[in-house]
């Protein structure tokens, strides 16, 4: 066989396991839908919302928007001053330990308000909706991770 084609095919074998190896790793390593985007696929395009309760929705989701940027700037910073104590400690200190603390405290204070937007979403809802709502919520929180 001449060698340029032993070369082409064997690029060409090369490639096709590449693609293959993409396709399988996007089928099995991919992330769950996240539970905000489930929520919000079923609420605005499922639940068949009225008027009012998509404006009482939407106002409750900009409030939300807004704690959660806050809370992850805080989650940004407190990793910040992980990798310095990090850095200057070279171990498990006293320093890392107290951004690790802090760490936990934000992401704590983030699941909390995730909670709570939950909820006050869920008082809008008329008890059909409510039953679908809490179906959907509970698969989000109980599918099994990759």
């Amino acid at each position: 066989m001449n060698e340029r084609i032993r070369f082409a095919l064997i690029i060409l074998a090369a490639f096709g396991s590449a693609i293959g190896g993409v396709l399988i790793g996007r089928a099995w390593i991919v992330p769950n839908t996240p539970v905000e985007t489930e929520l919000h696929q079923l609420l605005h395009a499922d639940l068949r919302l009225d008027p009012d309760q998509e404006r009482e929705i939407e106002a409750i989701e900009q409030q939300y928007a807004q704690r959660r940027k806050g809370l992850e700037q805080e989650l940004r910073s407190d990793n910040a001053k992980l990798a310095a104590a990090i850095e200057a400690e070279h171990g498990y200190g006293p320093q890392v330990a107290a951004a690790v603390d802090a760490s936990h405290m934000a992401m704590g204070e983030l699941q909390k308000v995730t909670l709570e937007h939950i909820f006050a979403m869920r008082s809008v809802l008329r008890p059909d909706q409510a039953e679908r709502f809490d179906a959907s919520v509970v698969r989000a929180l109980t599918a099994k991770q990759h």
